[in-house]
C-alpha cells in the first residue's frame, strides 16, 4: 500500500492543527456558526439526525493494520454519546415502529454505539462522536496518516478504485499510482474547492469493471491500444440520485501521461457552466446530458489550451510516475515455516476443514485468485444477522487488524460492497485464517449472495433520509439465513437506499429498494434489473420500478416473491439477473405486486427511476 512521505505526514498533521484552532474559536464564540460550518465540512464533520457524523477518508480503500486499530480506538473511546441523547434518539426511532416478519416476529431499530461503518465509497463513518471531541479524534487520525479532508463539500471527494487493484489476475495496469497522483493534485485544489456540486472519480485497471466507473462523475478505465501503449478510456457524467445517468465516453483512448491535464479540462468546464441555481441540477451529469456534444467540444478546446498554451502543467512525467509508484511497496509473502508439531496441527486442521461444507463454501465465495499464484485475496464478511451491513465494532476492527497482521502482511482494504479484504494471504494459511475468521464471526460464506447486500445508514441516522434502511436489511437477512438456500439462489445484488441520494446504490442493484416519504410515513419503491458494470451484471444501467411503492411490512414479502419467481423461471444454474433479462420483468412485477397487503389500495407509481 502507499507509504506516506514526511511531506504527506506534515500536511495531514498541520491540517489537524488548523482544525483544532477552528474548533476552539467556534467553541469560544469568536468564530460564528456559519463561518465554522464549511470548515468542519471540509474536514469530514457533518451534523446528522441525532449527532455529528465523521467521515474518514480511505483513499482507494487501503488500510494498514495500525490504522485499523486507531479506527477501533476511536469507536471504543469516542463514538460514545451521552445517555440522555441516546435515550431520546431511541425513543424517536421507536415511534417509527417495527418491520413485521412472516413468522409473527418483527425487526425494529435498536441504536448502538462504539462502532464504525464501511461505506460504498471505501470511507469509514462514525455516528456518535461529540463535536467537542472532534479535534482529539483528528489528531489521532493524523498520528496514523489519516484524515477527513474533502470527504464533504462541493469538491473532489475520495478517489476510489477496485479493491483488487495491484493484485487482480485480470489487471491491465495498477490504477493506484494514478489514483494517488489525483489525490495529491485534488487535495485543497484552489480552483476546485467550491464546485457546483460534489465530484467523484473512480478508476479501474482490470478487464472487469469492479469499480462501477459508469456511475461516477468521472470514470477512468485503463487499457492498451493496438500499439500496446497504456492509456485511459474517459467517461464523464455518470451518477445516481434523482436522475440516474450512465457516464458518456468522451475519449476512447487518452495517453496515460495526459490524464491530469484532461481531468483539469473536464472540471474547468463543469466549474464554469455547471448549474448553481438548483441543487438537484448541479451535478455534472445534468450538464453533460443537457449539452451533449457541446460539452465534449468545450472540454477538448480547454484541453488543447492547457497542453498548447499553458504548457501542460499537469503532464505526468515518467519520473513523477516512478516516484509515486515506488511508494506502493508489495510485501514479500512466503510460505510459513512451521515446526514439526505446528505442521502436524496444520495438516490436521486442513483435513478437518476440507471435510466441512462451510469451509468449501468459504473457499468458493470469500477467496479469490491473486496475481501471485501462491497468494489469495480473502474477504471478511461484514454482512451478518444482528448488525447493519458494513458496521464493525471496535472489537471487530481490532480482530480484523490482528488477522491482517497474522495473515495479510498487515494490510486490509475496504470494498465497494462494504466488506474488508485481506489482499496478501498465502494459500497455505487458508485453513488457519478460516478458523480464526470464523471464531470472530467474519467468515460467513455469503460474498456476492443475497445477504451480502449494500445498505446505507438510512433514516436511523441520516437527516436526509426518507425511510430507514437498516431494519429492512435486517428483515431480509433474517429470512435468508439458510446457507443451503443462499448458495442455491446464487449471486444476487440487493441494494437499499434510504432516500433518492442513492448512497445505497439502489439504482445498480439487480433488486433495488428505495425509501420514499408519503405523508410523513415510510414507503419503499422496488426496482429490477440494475447493473454496476461487473461481468455478472453486464454494462452499467439503472433498474426499472415494479410499480407503486410498498409499506415497510410488505418489502420482505416482495423480495421473497421476486426470489420465488426467479426459482420458478430459471434454467439450471442461471443467475437471477440472467433469468430476469431472458424472461423479461412482467412475471416478476406481477409477483411483487401480488405481495401487497389486501387492506391497502394501490397508489400512483413513483417516477424517480429511469
Amino acid at each position: 500500500m502507499y507509504q506516506y512521505t514526511e511531506f504527506d505526514r506534515h500536511f495531514v498533521k498541520a491540517r489537524a492543527s488548523q482544525f483544532r484552532d477552528q474548533l476552539t474559536r467556534w467553541q469560544a464564540g469568536t468564530l460564528a456558526e456559519d463561518e465554522f460550518k464549511p470548515l468542519r465540512l471540509q474536514n469530514g464533520w457533518y451534523v446528522q439526525r441525532y449527532a455529528p457524523m465523521l467521515r474518514v477518508a480511505v483513499p482507494y480503500g487501503e488500510l494498514a493494520s495500525r490504522q485499523m486499530r486507531v479506527l477501533a480506538k476511536i469507536a471504543r473511546e469516542y463514538d460514545q454519546p451521552d445517555a440522555a441523547l441516546m435515550a431520546d434518539a431511541q425513543a424517536m426511532q421507536d415511534k417509527l415502529g417495527a418491520v413485521p416478519l412472516r413468522n409473527g416476529q418483527s425487526v425494529h431499530t435498536k441504536l448502538t454505539k462504539g462502532y464504525a461503518h464501511f461505506t460504498t465509497r471505501t470511507n469509514v463513518q462514525y455516528n456518535w462522536i461529540p463535536l467537542s471531541d472532534a479535534a482529539d479524534v483528528m489528531d489521532l487520525l493524523a498520528s496514523v496518516d489519516m484524515h477527513g479532508i474533502q470527504t464533504s463539500g462541493n469538491c473532489i471527494r475520495n478517489i476510489t478504485s477496485d479493491a483488487l487493484a495491484g493484485i487482480a489476475p485480470d489487471e491491465i495496469a495498477d490504477p493506484r499510482p494514478f489514483a494517488e497522483i489525483m489525490r495529491q493534485w485534488s487535495t485543497l485544489h484552489p480552483e476546485f474547492a467550491f464546485l457546483p456540486r460534489k465530484f467523484k472519480i473512480a478508476l479501474n485497471g482490470a478487464l472487469e469493471d469492479r469499480a462501477a466507473i459508469g456511475w461516477y462523475d468521472v470514470g477512468l478505465q485503463l487499457l492498451r491500444n493496438d500499439a500496446g501503449e497504456l492509456g485511459f478510456k474517459v467517461l464523464v457524467g455518470g451518477g445516481m440520485g434523482r436522475t440516474p445517468v450512465i457516464g458518456s465516453v468522451i475519449r476512447e483512448f487518452l495517453p496515460w501521461n495526459q490524464i491530469m491535464n484532461y481531468i483539469e479540462a473536464v472540471i474547468r468546464v463543469y466549474n464554469s457552466y455547471g448549474r448553481r441555481d438548483n441543487v438537484w441540477k448541479a451535478r455534472i451529469k445534468i450538464l453533460v446530458k443537457a449539452e451533449g456534444q457541446r460539452y465534449i467540444d468545450q472540454v477538448e478546446a480547454e484541453f488543447k489550451q492547457i497542453v498548447e498554451q499553458d504548457g501542460a502543467p499537469h503532464l505526468i512525467t515518467q519520473a513523477e510516475f516512478d516516484r509515486v509508484s515506488a511508494c506502493f511497496v508489495a510485501p514479500v509473502v512466503t510460505q510459513r515455516v512451521r515446526t514439526a508439531d505446528e505442521q502436524a496441527a496444520h495438516e490436521a486442521l486442513r483435513t478437518q476443514a476440507q471435510g466441512n461444507i462451510e469451509y468449501t463454501r468459504w473457499l468458493e465465495r470469500n477467496v479469490r485468485p491473486h496475481q501471485n499464484p501462491a497468494l489469495r485475496a480473502v474477504s471478511l464478511s461484514f454482512k451478518r444477522l444482528g448488525q447493519a451491513p458494513g458496521d464493525a465494532t471496535g472489537e471487530q476492527m481490532d480482530i480484523a487488524a490482528d488477522l491482517a497482521d497474522r495473515f495479510s502482511a498487515s494490510e486490509l482494504r475496504v470494498t465497494h460492497e462494504q466488506n474488508l479484504l485481506l489482499p496478501w494471504v498465502h494459500a497455505d494459511d487458508l485453513p488457519e485464517l478460516w478458523q480464526a475468521a470464523r471464531a470472530a464471526g467474519l467468515a460467513r460464506p455469503n460474498i456476492g449472495l443475497l445477504t451480502d447486500m449494500i445498505t446505507c445508514p438510512g433514516g436511523d441516522f441520516c437527516s436526509l433520509a426518507n425511510a430507514r434502511s437498516i431494519p429492512i436489511a435486517e428483515a431480509i437477512t433474517e429470512r435468508y439465513q439458510d446457507l443451503d438456500e443462499l448458495h442455491d439462489l446464487g449471486e444476487i445484488d440487493l441494494h437499499i437506499s434510504g432516500c433518492i441520494n442513492s448512497c445505497g446504490h439502489h439504482h445498480s442493484g439487480h433488486i433495488g429498494i428505495l425509501g420514499v416519504d408519503k405523508d410523513g410515513k415510510e414507503w419503499y419503491q422496488v426496482s429490477l434489473g440494475g447493473a454496476d458494470g461487473t461481468l455478472l451484471s453486464g454494462p452499467a444501467m439503472p433498474g426499472k420500478t415494479v410499480g407503486p411503492s410498498f409499506s415497510a411490512a410488505e418489502v420482505p414479502e416482495v423480495v421473497e416473491a421476486l426470489i420465488a419467481t426467479y426459482v420458478a423461471q430459471r434454467n439450471g444454474r442461471e443467475t437471477f439477473i440472467d433469468t430476469l433479462r431472458r424472461t423479461g420483468p412482467d412475471a416478476f412485477k406481477l409477483a411483487a405486486n401480488a405481495a401487497r397487503m389486501s387492506t391497502r389500495r394501490p397508489e400512483p407509481a413513483e417516477s424517480v427511476a429511469a
